[in-house]
């Protein structure tokens, strides 16, 4: 298992936590200093099953900058800007097995775990 963390967010502390209670290995990756390559995060999609549009922070100040909301729906295009603006990914994000999920909810974690 891997988590991509960010540890100010609370969201990500708890799926962390909910990690260490449940007592399974996992790597954690703080995305915003080690950011995945256009393939990484392009193959985390698809094991997620979502465009990148759909799991972009889209109120972030740097996503209003580059005006990422009018953006054409190019996933190419979006998962450049994503990877180079890590912020703008949603977090946090759970691999498990051949799944992944964005588990900002203990039910998403828990999906996690079931999929491992």
């Amino acid at each position: 298992m891997e988590i991509w963390h960010n540890p100010r967010c609370s969201k990500s502390r708890a799926a962390k936590a909910a990690l260490d209670e449940a007592g399974v290995e996992y790597t954690e990756r703080r995305y915003l200093d080690d950011p995945p390559t256009a393939e990484e995060f392009d193959a985390v999609l698809t094991r997620i099953g979502a465009e990148p549009w759909e799991v972009a922070r889209l109120n972030e100040p740097v996503a209003k900058e580059l005006g990422l909301k009018d953006l054409d729906r190019d996933r190419a295009r979006w998962i450049e800007v994503m990877v180079a603006n890590p912020v703008l990914i949603q977090r946090p994000i759970v691999l498990a097995g051949d799944a992944a999920v964005v588990a900002r909810d203990e039910a998403s974690v828990r999906k996690a775990l079931d999929s491992r």
